[in-house]
């Protein structure tokens, strides 16, 4: 009996000493140095991140329980809920680290109140959808923050509650105004991810302070738009950490009016990012001009559109009215036995690449001056008061206002346009009766060259070209101008980058 109580006493000191023992060495600085940095302290306001929720609908939400759930496993947790406009009906969240952030303040309030990363003080940021649940901290808790240092291009860790989502490789071509994504199903390192809204987002306040439009909705096309910009991928993450929550617009009509206000933020989206061509998956949807709309540029100064200045070429759907309203005056005049050849800028592009200069806004013709009344259109504007005609293809023909030519638009509300030039031959050369001293181009030229006429290609369609077109382009613009391409006025290009140099 004594040894056995002797026993126990032993057994008790080793316990206790084992048990002070690891006390000692978890204390010690640097005894976790295989896992520093990659556990973060999750403990009250160690949390690394701030939760940000901006994606749900005023009309029918879950923001209360979503929001619970959160809180329910980290309680300690920083919850910014981002709204436009001051949410209506009014969210109940009556915790104090619960912040509704209104993005249109009043004019009696600061700027900042108004701007999420005001609030934001952690490393990181936890972007959630409404009706998501977070159930387990975990897989969480053991998060390898590195992951996100930029290394291989990834900035972002996306966590998915659906099998639904999809990868996808996107590419963002500011230049073109164009959207490219192919879809890739179940890929881990992603430009974006499709398919599913139910997708939650981890990343570094830094970046998401980099983006010009780090809280635009819709969520998350508005995100993965301005990675792909900058080249930064997404990593999916297969952890189950959330779920999702409240199956919320199972109503008919609120779920036509959530998909109705998904289209008009969809609409705002790519005309904040200039997005005018959205190519996805081979199939081509336009944002851009219409017949019934105004072109996407204004009034053009120096035969410079504004968007050279930009750095972009012609619109993707001003070039495509453009292409459309070429194509049907070439068919037009040839159908009414009219001889017709592309004159400047117009010919340099044929001779180039068999098109339009990918950054010009519209097309130049010749064609002979008496030929004018074989054309029944010419013909009307001729004898109109107006001096213009809508033919019943919604094309408008008129006299120039800035001289002795005629040109062709889109449509009444759409001006894109073909400039079609009368020559007359005059003692062996070509002459006409209106000229723009600030085109070099715009000169006389010897009748030889319409005699004959030859074909290229030109905005989809065979057109006719002057004989011996290289020598003619050099005789206009002079040597080596096919080999070298230039904007038509690079003198205000180079005077507008030094003055933006200054300005920054």
């Amino acid at each position: 009996m004594y040894y056995s109580r002797r026993y126990q006493i032993l057994f008790l000191c080793l316990l206790l000493n084992i048990l002070v023992f690891l006390l000692l060495f978890l204390s010690q600085p640097g005894a976790n140095d295989h896992t520093e940095g990659k556990l973060a302290k999750f403990i009250g306001a160690n949390i690394p991140f701030t939760v940000v929720i901006n994606e749900f609908e005023e009309f029918e939400n879950d923001i209360s329980s979503t929001v619970e759930s959160i809180l329910k496993v980290l309680p300690g947790v920083n919850i910014l809920i981002v709204s436009k406009n001051k949410p209506y009906p009014p969210l109940d969240t009556p915790e104090e680290n619960v912040k509704i952030v209104v993005q249109d303040q009043p004019p009696s309030n600061p700027q900042q109140w108004g701007d999420p990363m005001f609030y934001i003080k952690t490393k990181y940021v936890l972007m959630i959808p409404d009706a998501i649940r977070l159930h387990s901290i975990q897989k969480l808790k053991f998060f390898d923050f590195e992951i996100l240092d930029g290394t291989d291009g990834i900035r972002i860790a996306a966590f998915h509650v659906d099998s639904q989502y999809q990868c996808a490789q996107m590419k963002v071509d500011l230049r073109q105004w164009t959207l490219s994504y192919q879809e890739k199903t179940h890929e881990r390192v992603c430009d974006a991810i499709t398919g599913s809204s139910k997708v939650i987002l981890l990343l570094p306040t830094s970046c998401l302070a980099n983006l010009s439009e780090p809280f635009l909705r819709p969520y998350p096309a508005a995100l993965f738009i301005q990675f792909a910009a900058r080249g930064w991928k997404t990593i999916v993450r297969e952890d189950t950490i959330f779920t999702k929550g409240k199956d919320l617009l199972t109503d008919g009509h609120k779920r036509w009016k959530a998909e109705q206000k998904k289209n008009i933020r969809l609409l705002k989206l790519y005309k904040r990012f200039s997005v005018k061509l959205v190519n996805q998956n081979g199939i081509h949807n336009w944002y851009g001009c219409t017949k019934e709309t105004a072109r996407c540029f204004g009034t053009v100064v120096d035969d410079m559109p504004e968007y050279i200045y930009e750095g972009k070429w012609t619109p993707p759907c001003c070039m495509r009215n453009l292409k459309e309203t070429t194509r049907y005056v070439f068919r037009t005049l040839a159908e009414a036995g009219v001889s017709y050849w592309l004159e400047g800028g117009s010919l340099l592009g044929a001779v180039r690449s068999g098109d339009i200069i990918p950054w010009d806004y519209d097309v130049d013709i010749g064609m002979y001056q008496h030929e004018i009344n074989n054309c029944n259109q010419l013909r009307h504007v001729q004898e109109s008061a107006q001096k213009k005609h809508i033919d019943n293809q919604g094309f408008v023909w008129e006299k120039a206002r800035e001289g002795e030519f005629f040109r062709v638009q889109f449509s009444e509300t759409n001006h894109l346009h073909v400039d079609i030039f009368p020559f007359y031959e005059k003692n062996g050369i070509m002459t006409k009766n209106t000229w723009f001293k600030t085109h070099r181009q715009d000169s006389e030229f010897p009748a030889h060259y319409l005699k004959p006429l030859t074909t290229l290609d030109f905005a989809g369609i065979k057109a006719s070209v002057p004989n011996n077109y290289r020598e003619f382009l050099e005789l206009k613009f002079g040597k080596g101008v096919i080999e070298n391409p230039q904007f038509p006025n690079p003198k205000k290009i180079k005077k507008r980058k030094a003055a933006f140099l200054d300005e920054r």
